[in-house]
């Protein structure tokens, strides 16, 4: 059996986060703009689905156009079954990870992040199956007091601790 190793760069819109994940059940496109639309106010969003089985197509849907092309896009580039993309503004994904996580279908969250993302995805004669992903870049040290001491205030600054 061969196996292939792809690694794949998201192609993020601007000014956005995203949650990718794996789910087993078509009917996750609807649950999770559902999820989308009633965890902030004002988001705006785009999800995309591998469907795994029958047409295999992906599935899509969303509140704004351009976000919604990008995750279909993207999912489609990443070729594997059952994965799920979703892009948002106007949030952040520490809004919407808890519903996310509660969906019944959802079986995995590989990341939720607004840093350049790469998916590396094994490939046999079956299809893609997600390895993991590479999220951001590598440290470059650890932190000393002054950096503990900006992370603290940070957090406070943007309301996420009082």
């Amino acid at each position: 059996m061969d196996m292939e190793l792809d690694v794949i760069d998201l192609k993020m819109p601007d000014d956005c986060n995203l949650v990718f994940g794996m789910s087993h059940f078509i009917k996750s496109v609807e649950d999770i703009h559902e999820i989308m639309v009633n965890s902030v106010p004002g988001i705006k969003f785009g999800l995309a689905f591998s469907e795994a089985s029958d047409k295999r197509l992906v599935r899509s849907s969303g509140n704004d156009d351009e976000l919604t092309r990008a995750a279909a896009d993207n999912i489609l580039k990443i070729g594997a079954g059952h994965s799920f993309l979703v892009f948002m503004r106007n949030a952040f994904p520490i809004n919407v990870l808890p519903a996310l996580k509660n969906v019944v279908e959802v079986v995995r969250i590989f990341c939720a992040t607004a840093n350049p993302v790469q998916v590396l995805v094994a490939r046999t004669e079956l299809g893609g199956g997600i390895i993991g992903v590479v999220d951001g870049e590598s440290p470059l040290g650890i932190e000393d007091e002054v950096a503990k001491k900006n992370r603290y205030e940070f957090l406070r600054q943007i309301g996420y601790k009082q």
